[in-house]
């Protein structure tokens, strides 16, 4: 098993390319699945999250080709309808494939996706709105049987009760296939749910509100769809992290590839702890603070401050000058990266979904364990500015969306290795 060490103290100077969104990627593989023709999809990031995701497909009988960053998917092929829990259960995001193929082939059985580390991520919001679309579901032995009426899939209102990415996305691709009109309320908003939309209305459905909180998608009645190209958007959580790496070492890089009205909320926040920026079409420069600022932060839906970003400030607020606040309002167990900083010689104490974070911390290097893929990179972070050596063990976890993480910090002039247990 690999892990990363890493020499704390030395600044960073330099330029990174940001990959495609990872979170954006997974769901516009599962819509191939409505496609009439082959799918050239570009700027694919090269983590095992695609990876899976690709070979899901292909055990339901579709090809590909995957070269550099460019894949192209024939899912015209399919001629199985089981996503089975050996692929399912390495990566919740297989449950969108749900959608897709129950209103492609009007019947479906997937895997329940099983637990999470960092919370529950229930799928009963997807499930509720395919049954108002006239799904039956059933589930049984650890699988998700669904079955669409002998007419198809009929569009409805749907209301989630809670802001759901996936259960938005699902529920799009699902109609996009109805019959009928299908009005989504509460709906979420982030980038990638944004791009999955318009990339099924260049393909010929008509999609109201793209971007807002109510979606209107007029089906196809059953006929697939045209989509021929796509080029994933870049990944604003990468870009965020090494914003936060450019933050914590103090140092001036810049960002290559990056889209930053989609990272409006991260660097606002960046902004009031006391860092300036220079940004262009393409490309973000953080340049140092002359003091840092401690900073209150909440997690929300976007387009407000994301979750994924949360361990990430968290580590970087151990230099700021005071206590900051963080709450963690969408997950419930995503503060376990909090014992792994501590270990460095953090001071954060938790109260329920509130962790307090004294600044001006001093840590040393340690052997730590990420546990999720966030907090994998809160502690490359930690490692970056802590006296002596960091081992981050369990990396399998960044190698779900991070592509060649050491690599890009050693460009930048990190000191930081990928070795064998």
């Amino acid at each position: 098993m690999d892990y990363l060490q890493i020499e704390g103290g030395v600044k960073l100077q330099g330029t990174v390319t940001i990959d495609g969104a990872k979170n954006a990627a997974l769901p516009l593989i599962a819509a191939t699945i409505l496609s009439k023709s082959p799918v050239t999809i570009d700027n694919l990031p090269r983590v095992n999250d695609i990876f899976t995701m690709l070979k899901l497909l292909e055990n339901l009988g579709a090809t590909y080709t995957f070269e550099e960053n460019r894949a192209v998917i024939d899912a015209t092929t399919i001629n199985n309808t089981t996503a089975i829990y050996d692929i399912v259960r390495k990566m919740r995001a297989s449950i969108l494939t749900l959608g897709p193929l129950l209103a492609r082939f009007g019947i479906c059985k997937v895997s329940l996706p099983g637990g999470c580390a960092i919370g529950q991520r229930p799928i009963d919001l997807h499930l509720k709105a395919l049954e108002m679309m006239g799904a039956t579901i059933e589930i049984k032995e650890g699988y998700v049987i669904a079955t669409a009426p002998e007419r198809g899939l009929q569009g409805a209102t749907i209301v989630f009760d809670k802001i759901t990415v996936t259960g938005t996305e699902n529920i799009v691709m699902a109609a996009a296939l109805a019959h009928g009109k299908t009005h989504i309320i509460n709906a979420a908003k982030e980038p990638e749910v944004v791009q999955l939309c318009e990339i099924i209305q260049d393909a010929g459905i008509e999609i109201e509100g793209i971007g807002s909180d109510e979606l209107v998608i007029h089906g196809s009645g059953g006929e697939l769809i045209d989509i021929r190209h796509i080029t994933v958007i870049p990944d604003r959580i990468e870009a965020g992290t090494y914003l936060c790496a450019g933050a914590i070492t103090n140092s001036t890089i810049t960002l290559e590839k990056v889209n930053h009205a989609h990272l409006v909320s991260i660097i606002l926040k960046l902004q009031e702890m006391g860092y300036d920026f220079e940004i262009e079409k393409e490309r973000i420069t953080i340049k140092p603070a002359s003091r840092i600022k401690a900073v209150r932060i909440s997690t929300t839906e976007y387009p407000g401050f994301p979750t994924d970003m949360q361990a990430q400030f968290m580590a970087l607020s151990l230099i700021a000058e005071g206590t900051s606040t963080i709450e963690e309002r969408l997950f419930e167990n995503r503060f376990m990266h909090v014992s792994e900083l501590n270990r460095m010689g953090a001071n954060i104490t938790l109260n329920n979904h509130i962790a307090t974070v004294e600044g001006d911390a001093k840590l040393y290097g340690a052997d730590v364990m990420a546990t999720d893929l966030r907090a994998s990179s809160a502690l490359v972070l930690a490692g970056l500015i802590a006296d002596g050596t960091t081992r981050v063990h369990r990396i399998y976890h960044l190698d779900r969306g991070y592509v060649k993480l050491e690599e890009k910090l050693k460009q930048l002039g990190a000191k930081i290795e990928r070795l064998k247990e």
